[in-house]
């Protein structure tokens, strides 16, 4: 018989990126209690990988829980970029329902559907939180019709319609019902979702049934599966069994040595939990997203959300270039291939394949910022490695026609911009769909482009708006292939010996390009150093010394001027490099490459190709 947890209450807080719910999160926590008093508390607490903390953005969701007048609340924060939209199905498995969080200014933006329509698709409640209402040009009352026109294009159902809507200041730690009401402090919100969200239903005398949605994994006690009971009960020492809805002959019997719930920031260990418990388990070895942890005697598994496909690809390949093994810890290909599937442990929308060569495997994922943000965690681990231009994943129709990821692309530029932005955009086979003023000088553009085609675009973007523009891509299904794109009018300035940059050599170099080194670093024959501003690539002795005469002296050098080199960050690399390159990445350096170091095969291999 179906009962309720009147005592708990499970919510996931989502958004469009950069609208503040990690920050909103941060204020629940600190209003409810965790800390105690005078507490040194970072921002973004819940943020705690170092790349999220740098960069300001949710990669991973987190659990987190808090207890308010008697009830506790699980909090599920989840990530906004498209790009780890796998991050967010899988969790809203476990809640009951959602906070949607808008920006006051902003609006609705793509990833705001994107959440919502998830959520919808679950039939989950959702609770509207209006935040940064003390933003200058905020417009609270604008942004609610906006959001219900939203869900009236998402087919919400009546009940859906009838969200509540609530107004805060994340920053600030207040919230409010009604615009006119003084603000205090969170409790409006609080409240509104002890009342509003539904408290779990499950069937206690049922045998146990936990859907895992994510995997933690540590060092010392390997995966960690976290889920909500959905019926039953589970305890310490219990003895189990493994299912899984999409694969029927997974049928594996493994003990539950330990139990944990989430308390604040930590994780309390317990020795059983009952029905709308979102708990995590570990000891087990074998655990995988979308298993279903069953009493033996009755094992069902639960349905999971099928995770939206990878649309982009990358090769990851042992560094072979003549500086290789110097600066990583982990060089050699048993490294690369053990780190790349220890990575799918928790990765639901990362696909590993290997390929013919034992040197170079498939990496496939959700965007150029997926597959950064995995780059940038390797090479602090100590990895090196190099790695390819990003490609897209195509797939045959039905009559063996070729067809390619598709993305939505909403651009919001200056005005004097928007020019530009079309032209370079149209380049790129997009289709603008729409376009409109919002009347403070700013223009949204809306494009439906190939996937490929936004590629290595991010950097010409920040370029030609003077990085006033924002753009924010939505995937948008499979369509018909849409031609060839040239990537990049630009060819590259290739070193043509190895040995160490110096002053006279950059300074004759620097006329021909824009530079990517200064003098002191470490070259070889085939490393890529700079851009040409022609379509052409063009090789350069960046070694060269001035030959020393009776009348010339070396301290002369010192009078040449070198303009400062253009150092560019990892995406900028992965953005900036052709097909026929690689960029190394150590510990310590980013190189781009040419794939064939040598020039005479160089040119061969191009005169192939080009015939």
């Amino acid at each position: 018989m179906l009962t309720s947890r009147e005592d708990i209450r499970n919510i996931a807080i989502i958004a469009h990126v950069d609208h503040g719910k990690t920050t909103l999160v941060d204020e629940l926590l600190k209003q409810s209690g965790v800390f105690r008093q005078g507490q040194e508390v970072a921002e973004r607490v819940m943020d705690s990988n170092d790349i999220e903390r740098e960069r300001g953005i949710t990669i991973l969701s987190k659990n987190t829980a808090i207890t308010y007048k008697d009830k506790k609340i699980n909090i599920i924060d989840t990530p906004g970029h498209a790009d780890f939209g796998g991050e967010v199905e899988r969790v809203l498995k476990m809640v009951n329902g959602v906070i949607l969080v808008v920006d006051a200014f902003e609006g609705p933006m793509p990833q705001t559907k994107f959440v919502l329509r998830k959520a919808m698709e679950l039939k989950l409640p959702v609770i509207c939180c209006i935040n940064k209402i003390d933003r200058p040009e905020a417009r609270p009352s604008e942004v609610v019709d906006e959001v219900l026109e939203l869900l009236l294009e998402l087919d919400a159902s009546d009940e859906q319609l009838e969200c509540p809507f609530i107004f805060a200041s994340a920053k600030a730690g207040t919230a409010v019902r009604n615009l006119e009401d003084e603000a205090v402090n969170m409790e409006p919100l609080f409240e509104t979702i002890v009342d509003y969200i539904p408290a779990p239903q499950g069937d206690p005398d049922a045998g146990t049934q936990i859907l895992i949605s994510t995997i933690d994994y540590n060092e010392y006690v390997g995966r960690i599966g976290v889920g909500k009971v959905d019926n039953g009960s589970v305890s310490v020492n219990q003895d189990v069994i493994i299912v899984n809805a999409h694969e029927p002959e997974k049928q594996k019997k493994v003990k539950i040595s330990k139990l944990y719930e989430f308390e604040g920031l930590e994780r309390k260990e317990v020795t059983s939990a009952s029905i709308g418990s979102i708990v995590a388990i570990s000891g087990i070895t074998d655990i995988h997203i979308g298993d279903t942890i069953c009493a033996i005697d009755d094992p069902k598994p639960i349905e999971f959300q099928k995770i939206s496909e990878p649309t982009i690809a990358m090769h990851f390949i042992v560094n072979d270039s003549p500086l290789a093994g110097k600066e990583g810890k982990f060089v050699t290909s048993r490294h690369l291939r053990d780190r790349l599937f220890r990575e799918l442990n928790t990765d639901v929308s990362l696909r590993v394949e290997e390929t013919e060569t034992t040197e170079s495997f498939k990496v496939s994922g959700r965007g150029e910022l997926h597959l950064s943000v995995l780059i940038e965690n390797m090479r602090r681990e100590g990895y090196e490695f190099a790695v390819s231009k990003a490609e897209v994943l195509y797939k045959k129709d039905d009559n063996g026609k070729l067809l390619e990821p598709m993305e939505l692309a909403y651009v919001d530029v200056p005005e004097e911009f928007s020019g530009t932005v079309i032209e370079k955009l149209s380049q790129r086979k997009g289709e603008l769909l729409n376009m409109s003023s919002n009347g403070s000088g700013n223009t949204r553009l809306e494009f439906r482009i190939p996937s490929r085609g936004l590629i290595g675009y991010r950097g010409d973007f920040m370029t030609d708006t003077k990085g006033n523009g924002v753009i924010n891509t939505l995937f948008d299904g499979y369509a018909p292939y849409k031609g060839d794109i040239q990537y990049r009018k630009l060819g590259s300035l290739i070193a043509f010996e190895a040995g160490e940059s110096v002053t006279y050599g950059l300074f004759n170099a620097q006329e021909r390009g824009t530079l990517f080194i200064g003098p002191g670093e470490t070259v070889y024959s085939g490393m890529v150093i700079g851009q040409c501003p022609k379509a052409e690539d063009i090789e350069l002795n960046v070694c060269k010394t001035k030959h020393l005469t009776n009348t010339r002296s070396s301290s002369a050098d010192e009078a040449l001027h070198l303009t400062p080199p253009k150092i560019m960050s990892l995406e900028q690399a992965l953005d900036f490099i052709d097909t026929d390159e690689l960029l190394e990445v150590t510990p310590t350096h980013l190189r781009i490459r040419k794939k064939i170091l040598d020039p005479t095969l160089r040119k061969r291999a191009s005169f192939k190709k080009n015939q």
